[in-house]
Parts: C-alpha cells; structure tokens; sequence
C-alpha cells in the first residue's frame, strides 16, 4: 500500500476507534453550547458551568448512535453559591436525537435541571451523582404550615412541571435505562413524561423535598429496588401532618402498567401517589391502571402510604406503617389488595365510592380503623368523573384478613353488596364493626372472632361466626398466619433485577414520624449537627439533638437559662429554660466527630468543629383585623382609593389576636363574603435595634406598610405567595397591611424573624 494510500486511512480508523468503544476521544475542556454526537472520555475534575436563564440553551448536547460518553467523575457546577438552591438556574445536559446513548460517573450540581433528554430510544444512565440542584425555600414553621408550600402536579401537557426543576427530566424516551444515580438534597429526582418500557433500579433518591420518581402519561416501566425514602415537606410533627403532595412514588394522568417493586419510600409525603389524571375527572374514562405495587415499604407518611384513586390497580406484600391512611383508594374499582402489613395507621385502608374491590389476606395490627368503606351524599359539581359513570360505593370481598388491636377493624357506610367471610379473623378491638347508614346486601359470617362481649351488635353476628375466646387465639395463630403465608407463596411476584441491590431501610437509621425534620430547604438527613425544638412545656424548652457520631457543647446563648446540662453525645436532649421576658432566643452550639456533610452537601472533614444553632424571634403582636367585603365600585383594581376607603367604615366583622395566619376556603368570618373580600390588619411594637425579614403569604392581592411606608406591592390575583423584605428596626413602628380576596382560596400569613 502506498503512503498516500495509508494517509487516507487513519481519519478512518480514529473515527471508527471513537465509535467502536476500541479507543475513547478525551475531552479536556468542556464549554458552554458544545455537541458530543461520538464516544468520548472526559477529563476528571470540576468544570465551573454557569446555567443559562433558559432551560433552552443546556450546556452541553449529546446525541447521535451508540455514543457512550463517561465522564469519569466530572462534576458540572452551575451555581457555586451552595446556599441559594432556589437561586439555580439552567439545564447541564440535554440528550436528544439519538439511540443507545450511555452516560456515567458523572456529578452535576447548581442547576434548575441535571439533565434532560427527549426522544431518545435505548438511554442508559449509570452511577451518577445528580445531587444539590435546584429546591425551593420553605415557609412553613413549626406551628403552622404555609400555603405557599403546596405543590401541583395536576398538568405536564406543557411541561409544568419543571418549573419545580428535577434532577433528570426525561421526555418521550423508551427503553431507557437509569441505575446507580444518587440524588439528594434537591427536590425532584427522576421526572418522566411519554416515557414508556423503561427501567429504573439501584438508585438512591432520598432526602429531598418534593418527589423520588414521578410518572406522567408513561407506561410498562419497571421502578426497582430504589432507596426513595424522605422526599417530604409540610411535616411537623405534633403540629400538622400535610404532606403538601410530595411523594416518594408519583404516578399521574394515564400512566398504566407499570411495576413498583422492592422499593424503600419511606417518611415521604405520600409513598406512593396515584392520581388518575384530569382527563379522567373531565370524562370519567381512563385513569392509572393495572399498575402492581409488589413488595414495597410505604411506611411513616404524614398522610397516605399509599394513595390509588379513580383506577383499578394491584397492591399486595407492602409494608405500611405509622401513616394517616395507610391506602387511601377513593372511587377505585376492580382492585386487588392483598398480603400486606398495616400497622398503627389512623386509617388501615379508606376507600370512598369503590366498586368491586377484593381485601384479601391482610394483616392490620394497631390501627385506629382497620378497613372503611363509604360513600358522599353528593358530588362536586365540576367532576365530570362522577357525572359520567356509576359511582356507587359497592361489591366487595373481605376474605382471610387478620384484625389485631384494631380500636374499630370495620367501618363502613351506604355500601351495598359487602361479603365479609371465609376466614377473616378479629382479635383485640373496641367495637369490630360500626356499620352507618343502610348497607344492603351486607354479609359478615364464617369469620374467627376472638372477642364478642361488649359489643352492642354482638348477638347479630354470634351465631353467624365461629367464636372463641382471645386465650384460645394463641393456639390458633400460626393457623391463622400460615392461610396468610400460604398466600404470599402462591402469589410469587415480579422478578428483581439481576445485580438488584436491597433497598430496605437500613436497621441503624432511625424510623418513625419524629424523625421527619423539615427545615425552610428540606428534610434533614442525618449527616450533620442539628438541634431541633422538640417541646415547649410553660418557660421549659426541649430540645432533640441528632448528628453522626461525636460530641456536643453549648459556645453561647441568649435568653435561656437554667441548662440541665451544656453538652454531650449524640443523640441528646436538652432542657433548658426561657428567661422572663426575653424575644430573641439562640443557642450556639459546636460540633466535633466523626465527617460531616451538610445539607447544602459541603463536606467538612472528621475532627473538626463544626457549629450549629437554633435561634428564634418570639415577639408577641396584637394584631387588629378588619373585615370587608368590596363590589364594582371599590374594585381594588378599578378603584383603589375607594377599596382603601373601605377601612373608614364599620367592619363586617373585626377581631384582635397575636397571630396573623388566615387559611380561608370560605367566609373568613360570619357576615363576611366567601369571595370579594378585603382584610386590614394593623399592629404596633417596640423592636428590639436589629436588622429583621419580614415575610407575608398571600393569595390574593396584599400590600405592606411600615411606618406609613410601602415595603411590599404584591397587587394581583395569585396563587398562595411568599414575599419577604428585610429592614432595619429600633423602637416604635407600626405595620399596616392590605389585603384582598378575590376569589376561591385565601390566605394572609404574616410573619417576622430577627436576622
């Protein structure tokens, strides 16, 4: 061959090498815009990458067939600033027409989204950190959440959902393969929408305030062995247990067939969310179908561990513990729920107008109700769901259940066509059934029940079922639970995957509601010193103190006194009490132990000291509160000035308190309008010279004086909305606020903090 034969090749042959996975092109230096469409290696280290304002202009493309790209531990920075996630803008990666496109090791951080891909068939992503991207900032306090903090995942038609930013957004990909990723201390982990015959297992989403994994329009993907546990917010326990619709599990709008197997989703707002989509509720067609939920830990939500509504799905061998429903399964029909644990829920499982449902060889131990079934007098006027179909509450079989310790194990009302029999068995309850208004057709016979007496109905169902005595219950038990067990081995099951890894919630880690710590960017997860107000009991505060392991002391503090002691190991409780009179309360602390990674993920070597605080304004206000109602002529759009004149006139109503916290899904007050209504409130106060954030919620229009002075205009209609201003304060001042209610909703939430 002759030279210039040989030149002519070796273009050839080094392309052929990139694609052929022989040899890898390095890239050295990424920037901003550029496409990889061929294999390639990236050179190790951290590439500071500033995100776009648009979600339209990523920072790196990939595309193309069969490109595999590993990034060998290469960490995208977007936003250096660790402590503004809200702040994070811009997409890192898009991945977009291609085939069979790989990406791994790679770490992304300080972006509205990590990556995003769209029509891509056969993308594979592996051992990822896409952890630290975008989160809001939360409101809710201690003592009252804010409304600013729910979420809505009702429409993906045009996207909506990224304005909650995501670590992987995925769109209109099949086949795809996502393993091996951590996300945490972000709020949305893996996003799909049109995305069907996926795989996602191995994966490491927790810790996060919004969702794990969320669904919509997708179908026949398989969810595995994912560790999903503390995606939550609108948590605080003995206060309020909201949930906010953040979801270890979401499965929205149309999405059928898919497998939810083997999952830990554990202390999330719902662990599984199943909602069937408006489309549904427009029509009453469709809904999330034949979805099977196999095997998964959906304990220690603050509101349903699992939540499957206006469909017909398979849930069976579930673990659902310490939740408020344990399955909430308003107007679902043809489903099956089977074998699995429910244990010290207020609700075992709820179903509203649910239509031929089989209950079969659960176990419910230590709920305030075991099963209820019932139906509403009326339908909202606007679901065209309930004008469309048959939405009686009817047809249902309970059989071969366990009831243990259950305060009442059935409750049920205005369902008709009930079958209670063959093997059900009730242990330990205050009253076995409250049955409320007719059920026709109602059938509660061949049971074992271990305790009668005391019961007012008893005499109904003695000679109906077999009776013994709770002593004789220990003879029979292993009876009982191997007609359970025997139904767990007839019904095998979906396979996990090959290289599966165990998911279960690790035996150390600590379980429980107690342990769902939400502070304003999410939960806490265990990696750093936290001191965390437990109980405040007249001038006598405890305090929680968890970290890794290591040593705790007391640096400094204001407005306590009396210390039963100023330090320790971890866990801890502090009891220290309030000095009289004090506002401005703080304790700093100082940690030393074990490596440390706070929640922005700045990771702080073992030995050294770390410090930690709490701190909290305790003013007490004495608020005056105006109510009003407003038409065409005070129109506060229209007519300003006229719609400020309200306040020169009697009120319809007025009210004095020291907590300016109004939640209105009607009249605020007797005599005031539900809608088109203004509130004035007023208060005056001696500021202690410091520098403070004020932050007022609000839905709708609401305006802000201090001294006379406008500091916030936030005059439209809108949805629950936080606004904040930090000012310099000393002595007298006065706050005014405006504010109103156009319509539907209502809120105005005042609140002020000493910086």
């Amino acid at each position: 061959m002759r030279t210039s034969q040989l030149s002519f090749l070796i273009p050839l042959i080094l392309c052929l090498s990139f694609t052929t996975g022989y040899s890898q092109q390095v890239i050295r230096e990424i920037k901003p815009g550029m496409t990889l469409s061929q294999s390639a290696n990236i050179q190790p280290g951290v590439y500071q990458l500033p995100g776009a304002d648009s979600l339209d202009q990523p920072v790196l493309i990939i595309e193309g067939a069969g490109t595999v790209v590993d990034f060998q531990g290469a960490t995208f920075v977007g936003n250096a600033n660790r402590e503004q996630p809200d702040q994070y803008k811009g997409l890192a990666i898009l991945v977009k027409n291609g085939k069979d496109i790989t990406i791994k090791n790679l770490k992304i951080r300080g972006y509205k989204v990590a990556l995003m891909a769209e029509g891509v068939t056969g993308l594979h992503i592996e051992d990822c950190d896409f952890s630290y991207n975008f989160r809001q900032r939360l409101f809710s306090m201690r003592e009252r959440e804010d409304l600013s903090d729910w979420l809505s995942y009702h429409l993906n038609e045009k996207e909506e959902w990224l304005r909650y930013g995501a670590a992987i957004y995925l769109k209109k990909c099949k086949d795809a393969i996502v393993r091996g990723v951590t996300i945490t201390g972000g709020q949305n982990g893996i996003m799909m929408t049109q995305c069907n015959n996926g795989i996602f297992y191995n994966n490491s989403i927790h810790f996060n305030s919004g969702i794990g994994i969320g669904l919509y329009r997708s179908n026949r993907n398989r969810i595995l062995n994912n560790r999903l546990d503390w995606n939550v917010r609108g948590y605080s326990h003995g206060f309020y247990s909201r949930g906010q619709d953040s979801a270890a599990i979401l499965c929205y709008e149309q999405s059928n067939d898919n497998t939810f197997a083997f999952n830990s989703a554990t202390h999330s707002g719902d662990g599984f969310f199943l909602w069937a989509g408006q489309t549904t509720m427009d029509t009453g067609e469709g809904g999330c179908n034949s979805n099977l939920l196999h095997s998964n830990d959906f304990s220690h939500a603050p509101t349903n561990g699992i939540e499957v509504t206006f469909s017909s799905n398979t849930i069976i061998r579930n673990r659902i513990e310490d939740c408020t429903y344990g399955i909430w399964g308003g107007y679902s029909w043809q489903s099956l729920i089977a074998a699995n644990y429910l244990a010290r829920n207020k609700f075992g499982i709820a179903i509203e107008h649910g239509q031929e449902n089989f209950l079969m060889a659960n176990e419910f131990v230590n709920n305030e109700t075991g099963i209820q079934l019932w139906e509403r007098l009326e339908q909202p006027g606007d679901w065209g769901y309930a004008l469309n179909r048959d939405i009686k509450s009817r047809n249902y079989t309970l059989n071969m259940n366990l009831f243990n310790g259950n305060e009442t194990p059935l409750r049920i009302a205005g369902t008709d066509h009930v079958t209670i029999n063959e093997n059900n068995t009730f242990l330990n309850f205050k009253a076995l059934l409250v049955a409320e208004k007719p059920n026709d057709q109602f059938f509660l016979v061949k049971n074992d029940v271990y305790q009668l007496d005391g019961w007012k109905d008893a005499e109904t169902y003695r000679t109906m079922n077999r009776q013994n005595k709770p002593e004789v219950y220990a003879r029979d038990e292993a009876r009982i639970r191997g007609r359970i067990q025997r139904y767990k081995e007839m019904e095998k099951g979906p396979q996990p995957m090959p290289d599966a890894m165990n998911a279960s919630l690790p035996e150390e880690q600590a379980r429980g509601r107690a342990y769902i710590l939400v502070n304003e960017w999410g939960p806490y997860d265990f990696r750093s010193p936290v001191i965390w107000l437990r109980d405040v009991e007249k001038d006598v505060y405890t305090f929680s103190l968890y970290a890794p392991s290591g040593t705790w002391r007391v640096v400094e503090s204001e407005g306590f006194e009396g210390f039963d002691h100023s330090g320790g190991a971890f866990p801890d409780t502090l009891r220290v009490r309030k000095i009289a009179g004090a506002e401005i309360l703080s304790l700093n602390l100082e940690y030393t132990g074990s490596e440390v990674t706070t929640q922005f993920g700045e990771v702080i070597p073992a030995g050294a000291k770390v410090p930690f605080r709490f701190s909290r304004y305790e003013k007490t206000l004495d608020w005056h509160i105006r109510y009003y109602g407003y038409n065409e002529a005070s129109d506060p759009f229209v007519n300003e000035a006229a719609f400020r004149k309200l306040k020169e006139q009697k009120p319809l109503y007025e009210e004095r308190t020291t907590t300016l916290a109004g939640r209105w899904w009607g009249s605020p007050a007797a005599g005031v309008p539900e809608d088109e209504f203004a509130t004035f409130a007023t208060t005056q106060f001696t500021a202690t010279p410091g520098r403070y954030r004020i932050t007022v919620t609000s839905d709708d229009g609401m305006r802000l004086y201090i001294d006379g002075k406008m500091r916030i205009d936030h005059w439209g209609i809108h949805e629950p909305t936080p606004d904040m201003v930090e000012v310099e304060l000393s002595g007298e001042h006065k706050i005014e606020i405006e504010h109103f209610e156009a319509g539907g909703l209502g809120t105005l939430d005042f609140r002020i903090e000493r910086l």
